[in-house]
């Protein structure tokens, strides 16, 4: 079985703005409103692939029941604990400029959190856990590190797609798949990286200190794989990019779903990069046939690295 964890979820406001007037009145023309938050997006993306999921993390209120009746809907198991706090609220203007504004994340009392703990603990060899996204503060900044151990001690595979100090923290952990894009990677190595090389010769310093799958995302470059076994580059189809939000996410989304229908690593390495494409190219998350168009569009080449790259 394959669970999300989303520890800071939303509701994705996203409203399409003409021209945005600061201190004025500004009219929307479009307005849409999603769940939000990596784990969901994984969920959702994943739905639409043909593979179930079961959605975990914290959720409160009205705007919690939003986020739960839009995923039954979709026909999404889910499990989330209950904060009793809003689930906040991200507004996305859209005009000729792009602009955020993320509300705060749920106070998660103790009890709440040995809540989610406990059904990590439930979990069963083999079952594949992911979890993305941002730790809300009242957390223990250490929460990566420590599921990373849970899921060791239980043999689950742990799939993380985060960034900063939580990503920092895997390093070292035996995790079965992390999706840093390339600026996250070089932030984590204290450099810059430009090129395909840089990245899977940095990506391989993460498989040498325990992680078994590592894609980097870089943006229009393409991405890069990197396990033991092999080092891959993969070009990106052409199309105009509408979307940042859930790109990442519909990566490891494509890419788990193929590993979990018994697809070989290429295979996967593709269904990710076409499925973060097709989501690029559209207003929400990509759907199956969007993916699947892409695919032929996708070349897959070697990466030959040296130390110090």
């Amino acid at each position: 079985m394959i669970y999300t964890c989303t520890l800071n979820p939303s509701i994705d406001y996203i409203m399409h703005v003409d021209e945005f007037h600061p201190g004025g009145l500004t009219r929307a023309n479009k307005a849409m409103y999603y769940p939000g938050g990596k784990g969901i997006n994984v969920s959702r993306v994943m739905k639409r692939l043909g593979v179930s999921t079961t959605a975990l993390g914290f959720i409160g209120q009205f705007t919690g029941q939003f986020i739960t009746d839009f995923l039954e809907k979709e026909n999404i198991h889910h499990h989330f604990v209950n904060t009793n706090d809003y689930t906040r609220i991200n507004v996305k203007l859209k005009g000729e400029q792009e602009s955020e504004i993320n509300g705060p994340g749920p106070k998660v009392t103790d009890e709440q959190l040995e809540a989610l703990f406990d059904q990590i603990k439930s979990l069963n060899s083999g079952d594949i856990f992911i979890l993305a996204g941002s730790v809300p503060s009242s957390l223990p900044e250490d929460f990566y590190s420590q599921v990373a151990d849970l899921c060791s001690s239980k043999n689950i595979l742990f799939v993380a797609d985060t960034s900063g100090d939580a990503l920092r923290q895997l390093v070292g952990k035996p995790v079965y798949f992390l999706k840093p894009n390339d600026h996250e990677l070089g932030e984590l190595f204290d450099t810059t990286i430009e090129t395909k090389e840089q990245a899977a010769y940095f990506a391989s310093k993460l498989i040498e200190q325990g992680t078994e799958h590592v894609v980097v995302s870089m943006g229009g470059k393409g991405a890069v794989y990197v396990s033991k076994e092999e080092h891959l580059f993969a070009t990106v189809p052409k199309g105009e990019v509408k979307n940042s939000v859930g790109a990442g996410d519909s990566v490891v989304s494509g890419f788990i779903a193929s590993i979990n229908n018994g697809k070989d690593i290429k295979e996967a390495f593709i269904s990710g990069v076409a499925a973060g494409s097709a989501t690029a190219f559209q207003d929400d998350l990509c759907h199956k046939e969007d993916a699947e168009r892409l695919k032929d569009e996708i070349e897959i080449t070697p990466i030959h690295i040296k130390e110090g790259q």
